[in-house]
This record gives structure tokens, sequence and C-alpha cells, in this order.
């Protein structure tokens, strides 16, 4: 390929090179006719001219925008469009400026912070849930492609290997022995059936490097690593980092399982129980009784249509939290999905360093963050000590139907409530 990048790829004006691999070049692009800045993915001619291997270079390349063009997640890489122009074809996708991938911190000088490592690891956890319901096979996880925005949110790329596994839709990529090797699942070494969990077991490498700076499987050579795979378990993440709560060896202990029956079977099961994780790291848990947190619940209008047992479900698949005085529980422009029900004290909600606004026991806050996952407008803080339920649409998945419905009337009736306030204000105004 030629060093001097083309001016135009289809419509899509070229602007710069900003990466380059073994097989392709990555530039950024400009669509003019919806004016958006884009990241245009082409193939080096060269593959695609090469007598035997030509058709396949150019099958698996289309591949990852015909497979990750069905998915629609804020954690995976979106593919915009696709195409040949002259001797060139180009994938059209979401361009994700000044971003980085998970390699870099997979390191141990570079190690992130433990909450944020199993924040990003929850992240990609729930995309591939929904890439695997989609029949979506990624078959090539591995830190670099993993990407990391400026904001440190996570997007899942590199759909090239996938394999589609719905019986409607023909099989994209050939089995066999495809992918990464250090990043493999036995199964997936052995060149056997493979199922979601195996992308499952690579995202369960991926945490354990960013946990420890290590692979659970070093090794000299291709065979030992095969070896190791297949047969040994890896070290203990305490072993390496002894600070780290027994929780989270328990949770990579299950992701990397060889008996696929041990294993993680979905996405959301590995999400539920980083979430469960992320609270007991985040905060320390008090000795409250169970039955005292469900008194407390008792005791709010928000669960006021709830039933006995149905309030107990929450509580059990919820986040109890206690927060000291000044704590941050939401901070602005943060992008979560939690939405929290103040058991007991006193927050003030602050926008730009300034206070407008306090919620008493038995107030709602994170509404619009749990609906769409935007960034938070303003800041919560603990005004004195607080008591908090917090909920996402993980850990409700926990929960029956009924109570699921009941949380919903619920959840719309502290809608209308703060839109009707709203409105009274601006009348007022």
């Amino acid at each position: 390929m030629s060093a001097q990048p083309p001016e135009k790829l289809g419509k899509y004006e070229v602007v710069k090179e900003i990466a380059r691999g073994s097989m392709g070049v990555v530039y950024e692009g400009y669509d003019p006719f919806i004016e958006r800045r884009v990241a245009l993915k082409v193939a080096i001619t060269e593959f695609l001219r090469e007598k035997d291997s030509g058709a396949r270079f150019r099958k698996m390349f289309f591949n990852e925008a015909q497979t990750a063009g069905m998915l629609h997640h804020p954690n995976i890489l979106e593919i915009f469009d696709a195409g040949i122009d002259g001797d060139t074809c180009y994938i059209v996708m979401e361009l994700i400026e000044r971003g980085s991938t998970l390699k870099y911190f997979c390191r141990p000088t570079n190690l992130l912070p433990v909450t944020q490592a199993v924040e990003l690891i929850y992240r990609c956890a729930k995309a591939l849930d929904h890439a695997h319901r989609q029949g979506v096979i990624h078959r090539d996880i591995k830190p670099t492609n993993i990407l990391l925005t400026v904001d440190t949110d996570v997007k899942i790329a590199d759909f090239s290997i996938a394999h589609v596994a719905q019986a409607d839709l023909a099989q994209t990529m050939p089995m066999g022995f495809v992918g990464s090797p250090r990043y493999m699942s036995p199964e997936q070494i052995q060149e056997d059936v493979l199922t979601s969990q195996s992308d499952l077991f690579s995202l369960g490498i991926v945490f354990y490097e960013l946990l420890t700076g290590r692979h659970p499987f070093v090794a000299d050579s291709f065979s030992r690593l095969v070896y190791k795979i297949i047969h040994e378990t890896p070290p203990p993440v305490q072993d390496l980092r002894p600070e780290l709560p027994p929780v989270l060896n328990d949770i990579i202990a299950r992701s990397l399982a060889k008996d696929l029956r041990a294993r993680y079977r979905t996405g959301m099961e590995l999400a539920i129980d980083l979430s469960a994780a992320f609270s007991h790291l985040e905060q320390p848990q008090q000795d409250i009784s169970d039955d005292d947190k469900f008194a407390r619940l008792r005791r709010l209008d928000f669960f006021r249509d709830f039933s006995d047992v149905e309030i107990w479900e929450i509580l059990r698949a919820g986040i109890w939290q206690e927060s000291p005085t000044d704590t941050t529980i939401i901070a602005e422009g943060e992008l979560e999905d939690f939405f929290f029900v103040l058991v007991e004290g006193v927050v003030r909600v602050r926008k730009n360093g300034q206070n407008i606004g306090r919620l008493a026991t038995g107030a709602c806050f994170g509404e619009m963050g749990y609906l769409s996952r935007t960034r938070r407008s303003a800041s919560v803080v603990a005004d004195g000590p607080v008591s908090l339920l917090k909920l996402n649409t993980t850990v409700l998945e926990q929960v029956t139907r009924d109570c699921q419905l009941n949380f919903s009337n619920a959840f719309i009736r502290v809608l209308c409530e703060r839109l009707a306030q709203m409105t009274a204000a601006a009348a007022h105004k």
C-alpha cells in the first residue's frame, strides 16, 4: 500500500492515517453528507491480490462489517458502512478520538485502579452478552481488541473472525484454528465446537492481566502454552496482589474454568457477579442486619405497592451502600447506569460547583443515567451519613417478572412526580 493516503474512498474524504497494522490501515475520515467524522479501515491491497489467500482475506475483512453491523450496543464499536473503491476495500466505523487499547494497562507498571478494571470488564461482559444473544461469537477477545476512550469507556472492536451462530444465517467464517492463541479457550485451541462461553474465557484472561499485569498462562513455547490452557489452573490473583479481595479470584476462577459446566454461561451472569464485586470494592460493607435493611425499605413510599417477598428480592439483588458525610455518590459528567433510592439521610445536588437542591429520605436520584446511560448532569453529595440502595438493569434482571413490573411502575411514578415538579417550578419563574 502506498505511504500516501487516498484523497477519497467512495463518498468519504480521507483526512489522515491514525493507525497501521499488518493487514490494514485506519484513517480518520469525514462523511460530508451528514457532516460526521469517521474511521476508515482499509485492507492492504497486496493481501487481496494473493492467489491462494486473497478471497479468504476479503471475506474475513468484510465479515467485520457484516457481524458488527448487526450489533448496536454502547460498548461495541459501531459499523456505519462498507464498500469497494476501485481495488480498495474499506469499512466505515465509529471514530474513537485519542483512544488507546487495554494492552497498555496489562503491564505491571500501568495497572488501573481495581474498581476501574472491574467496571471495564463489567461493561465488556454486558457487550458480549448482547452479541451472544444475536448469535455472534467474537472469537478474538484480547486487550488490543478492546478500545479505551478518553473518558474511560470501552468499545469491543475487530469482529473480523467472528462467527454467526444463528440458524437463519449462513456461517460467516470457517471454523478451525483462528484467533490469538494466548487468549483462546481450551475448546478453541483444540478446534472444538465453540459457544459464547469461549469469549468469556478470553475475557477472563484479559481481566487477570488487568488485575495483575501478568498473563495467567505464562509459557516459553507454543506447545507449553497449549498444555497450560487445556490442563493447568493459573495462580490465584492474590498470589500476585495479596490486597485483592477473594471475590475477584472467585470470578476469575469461574471465568477460566476448563469445564463448561463450571464456567459462566452468559455475559450477564458474569456482569451480575462483577456488579456485586464493584460495590464491595467501592464501599466497605457495614454490619447492618438484613432485617434492619428490609424494615427501612418497607417504610419508603417507593416500595408501597411491593409485597414483602418482592422487597426481599430487591434487597438481595440491589447493592446496599452506607456513605459518610461529604461522599460524592454521583459525580457530574460521569457515565453510569445506576439508580439510587435514598433509604436514610440527606444529600446535596450540585451543578457547576453550586448547590442547587437537597433530597431527603425516600427520594430517588440518578434516573436519567439508569434509563439511557447518559453522562450525569449534576453531582450528588452526602450531607451527613446516608444509607442508599443502588440498582441497575443488570441486578434487576435477577428478580421475578412481577417484581420487575412493580419496580417499573414505581420508577415511572418517580419520573412523573419529577416532571410535575419541574413544570411547577418553570410556571413560577
